[in-house]
């Protein structure tokens, strides 16, 4: 049985034992909004880093801004506590706007920036974003029954072993549709300035996935990384959007190789 976020804020779930001498690795989950679906990518990343995944309620209709500031409430603490740590921040999907909310409202909390087939790219599917003004008025009935299509289509499923697809449906499933619905209108307004962008000098990583039929994920990497000053992109060719849940991606091996994990 997975255990979701019944409170009624963000929270870290604290997803290996705390040590404040290494790095701190904080991931920002993607629509589901539960910090579940990292899970296979703990066991690799907890030789260098500890973990804390946030933890975004199934009821929360938060703005971005909103979410951001509690997210640097929470590090500001840690910040406090250790003031020398180097932190991590990586989002996937939703939770990649939303670390571009938070990096753009904090810069300097991070010392590197991951953004897994980030949501951002929404805008580039014009399609997606017609058929998401309308998805209010989809009957409940119908939501549950278009849920499995939605998964082969966010998810490419024979990559993935069976504990992660069932999980991948129990945190889909979990969600309320009004919630869903409002994340989905998230994503629609999703808009930092490029400004903005372009002053942030941190070192980025953009891992895009080029089997991603649910965004154009690749293209919106090269696109950021025109604004980020300092980034660089990872391609997985064959992963689709959740690839964090497929047996063959290693997020350690992949931040390793691109160098981005510290001495």
């Amino acid at each position: 049985m997975v255990n979701f976020n019944p409170a009624n804020q963000l929270r870290f779930l604290q997803s290996t034992p705390y040590d404040p001498n290494r790095p701190l690795f904080i991931y920002l989950p993607g629509m589901d909004g539960s910090g579940l679906l990292l899970r296979s990518q703990i066991p690799a990343l907890e030789s260098k880093f500890e973990i804390r995944c946030v933890s975004i309620p199934v009821t929360d209709r938060s703005g971005w801004i909103y979410l951001a500031k509690q997210v640097i409430e929470l590090l500001e603490q840690e910040r406090i506590a250790n003031p020398h740590r180097s932190i991590y921040l990586c989002g996937e999907s939703f939770g990649g706007c939303l670390a571009m909310q938070v990096m753009v409202s904090n810069p300097q909390l991070f010392t590197r920036i991951i953004l897994i087939n980030p949501a951002s790219a929404f805008h580039l599917r014009p399609w997606l974003h017609w058929a998401s003004q309308y998805t209010n008025f989809i009957p409940a009935f119908v939501y549950s029954l278009t849920t499995t299509g939605f998964i082969s289509i966010l998810a490419s499923l024979p990559r993935i072993p069976p504990e992660n697809r069932d999980l991948l449906f129990q945190v889909i499933n979990n969600i309320p549709p009004p919630t869903v619905f409002w994340r989905i209108e998230m994503l629609r307004n999703f808009s930092i300035p490029p400004e903005q962008l372009r002053r942030i000098y941190k070192p980025i990583l953009l891992v895009a996935s080029g089997g991603d039929r649910l965004l154009p994920s690749i293209a919106e990497a090269q696109r950021l990384t025109e604004l980020f000053p300092n980034a660089s992109i990872s391609i997985l060719p064959n992963s689709g959007h959740a690839c964090l849940i497929e047996d063959e991606v290693n997020l350690y091996e992949i931040i390793k190789q691109a160098d981005f994990v510290d001495d």
